[in-house]
Formats: structure tokens, C-alpha cells, sequence
């Protein structure tokens, strides 16, 4: 038997290994069969096919019989307070998409002006800190490369940055002489408020969007599967802010295919079209726009269908100090830092 099709007659045989107790189907050791590992078993798994069938089951219409119930047991599953809903009356929401990208009221979520960086979504905080050795964490001892999730800094006419090797790739991104690079990762759970927001005033000039799987991206995920986030679809927003580079990267999840940035009509995430492993740019520089996207703190940016996770890659003075603990809750609007 072939190589291919033995791996292929394992995938069943690997399935009831994980799932039948008292390890049954460990005599199976003793000729050989070993069982493909948990990873790899779950990276196989279509999420993105999945994810765009479950985004299209959102879109259908509820009957208005049928609306109270369904978001109820939603809301009792994962805390969702509706009162803080811009529209409470859960019969407004035709279908579940629409109640995922729920709006909040207009002073829901104060916007700290005292600090320099706020929180751009709720959420959980996952990791933060300085970027050391042009590796992040996405969760505490499980890192990632800097250059394999922002992508190469190639040299083209929005972009003027000559190839680097990736020991060089950190200092490439800060442009200030005494600064340091600092990293926030916010994970929102399928509860939270799905809309994200500008984490300061900054301005946009270029956007990268990744194509990639859509792997669950909860904590325990993270822990499990290194460099998660370079796996994941995601959408790298980049520019610069009063001290120098600034990003902020939403990273897509199962059933999570669905990233808008309200700016950017052209974005279409989760195509078909598209395939693994590639990317494609965007420059929002033109000749008449000299400038790209300016944004204002607290400014709206854009949303996710269900939950997902925020990564914020940006330079600032040494002295800059983040007002977190890991693993915390924390809501759009309060502060992340300042100097």
C-alpha cells in the first residue's frame, strides 16, 4: 500500500483513537500504525469551506416567532449583555449576523482621552509587552515569528523598505531613534462586542490580507498550536502614529471569515478565490491622497462576524507603560497605555 493512501485509511483509524476510551485501539502500535497527531488531525479539518457555509446560514432570514428563543439561549450561553445593545428588542435582529454585529449606545463605552493607546475591542487580554528577538507571544511561553505574521517589508513604491533577513526585520520597523517595538493581544469571545475601534490617532497607508486557515483562536487553541496566528487569516492594517509604526492586525477564526474595515471596500475575506499561503497588498497612499486613512481615537474600523482576536504591533518611547495584567477584561475604550 502506498504511502498517500495508508495516511488517508489512518484518518478514520486516528478519529476513533482520540475518541474511543481506554486507549482501544492501541494494540494497533504493535504493526506499526501510528496515529496522525492531534494538530495535524485538526488543521485538515475545511474550516474556511465551513466557515463560509456557516456565514451564509446567518444570513438567513429568522422567523419572528422563532428570533426571542434563539438569541436567548445565545445570551445565556455566553453572557451577552443586551442591555448596553443599541436596540434591545431582540425581534429587530432578522437573522444571527445581524445580532453578531449587534451595535452598542452611544456612551456604552467611553473613550479614555487621558491615555495614549486605548483598547480597539472588548476582550480578554492574552500577552503584551516589548517585541524581543523578532519573536511575539500569542499566549505566555507559545510564540510566533514578527516577520511571518505582518509579512516581508519588500520594497515597492508603498512600501519603501529593502528586503531584510529576520534579525533585522524588528529594527526595519522601528523608525525613531531610542524607541522600542511593543505588542497587545486581545482575544474577544463569542459574547462580546464584535465591532473594533481605533486604538489612538494614527494614520492608515497600507493593508496586507492574508488569506490562511480559520483555526479556532481561544486560549486554549493558542497554547496548543504554535505560531496560531500566522496560520489564520487575518487582515494587517499598517501606518504610522506620532512616535512611528503603528499596526493593528484583526486575525480571522472559524466561522470568524467575515473581517470588514469600513474603509476598505475592495477587502473581501474568506474568498474562494483566494488560496493559502499567499497575500495580497493594498496601499490606500494614491496621488490624491497623499496622506492614506487618518484615524481618530475611538473612531469606528471596522467588525467580525462572531469572535476573533486583535493583535496591535506598534513603536513607541522606552518609556512607554502598559496598564494591563494578562488575562484580564477589558472593554473598547479604556486604556492599554501611555507614556
Amino acid at each position: 500500500m502506498s504511502r498517500p493512501a495508508l495516511k488517508l485509511r489512518s484518518w478514520p483509524l486516528t478519529v476513533l483513537y482520540y475518541l474511543l476510551p481506554f486507549g482501544a485501539l492501541r494494540p494497533l502500535s504493535r504493526v506499526g500504525w501510528r496515529p496522525v497527531s492531534r494538530v495535524a488531525l485538526y488543521k485538515s479539518v475545511p474550516t474556511r469551506l465551513l466557515s463560509r457555509a456557516w456565514g451564509r446560514l446567518n444570513q438567513v432570514e429568522l422567523p419572528h416567532w422563532l428570533r426571542r428563543p434563539v438569541y436567548s439561549l445565545y445570551i445565556w450561553t455566553f453572557g451577552v449583555n443586551m442591555k448596553e445593545a443599541a436596540v434591545e428588542d431582540l425581534h429587530h435582529y432578522r437573522n444571527l449576523s445581524e445580532f453578531f454585529r449587534r451595535k452598542l449606545k452611544p456612551q456604552a463605552r467611553p473613550v479614555c482621552g487621558l491615555h495614549s493607546v486605548i483598547s480597539p475591542s472588548d476582550g480578554k487580554i492574552l500577552n503584551f509587552g516589548q517585541v524581543k528577538n523578532c519573536e511575539v507571544e500569542q499566549v505566555k511561553g507559545v510564540t510566533y515569528s514578527l516577520e511571518s505574521f505582518l509579512g516581508p517589508r519588500t520594497y515597492t513604491e508603498d512600501l519603501p523598505f529593502p528586503p531584510a533577513s529576520s534579525c533585522d526585520f524588528r529594527n526595519q520597523l522601528v523608525t525613531q531613534e531610542g524607541n522600542e517595538l511593543y505588542h497587545c493581544v486581545i482575544y474577544l469571545a463569542p459574547g462580546d462586542y464584535h465591532c473594533f475601534h481605533s486604538p489612538t490617532d494614527w494614520t492608515v497607508s497600507h493593508r496586507r490580507h492574508f488569506p490562511g486557515s480559520l483555526m479556532s483562536v481561544n486560549p486554549g487553541m493558542a497554547r496548543w498550536i504554535k505560531e496560531l496566528f500566522c496560520h489564520n487569516e487575518r487582515v494587517v492594517l499598517s501606518g504610522d502614529w506620532k512616535h512611528g509604526f503603528f499596526s493593528l492586525t484583526a486575525v480571522g477564526a472559524t466561522n470568524v471569515g467575515s473581517i470588514r474595515i469600513y474603509f476598505d471596500r475592495d477587502l473581501h475575506t474568506n474568498s474562494p478565490r483566494y488560496s493559502k499561503g499567499s497575500y495580497n497588498d493594498f496601499s490606500f497612499v494614491t496621488h490624491a491622497n497623499k496622506d492614506g486613512v487618518p484615524m481618530r481615537k475611538g473612531e469606528h474600523l471596522g467588525e467580525f462576524n462572531l469572535g476573533s482576536t486583535i493583535v496591535l504591533i506598534f513603536e513607541a518611547p522606552k518609556d512607554f507603560n502598559f496598564r494591563l495584567k494578562a488575562g484580564q477584561k477589558i472593554r473598547f475604550g479604556e486604556a492599554l497605555g501611555s507614556l
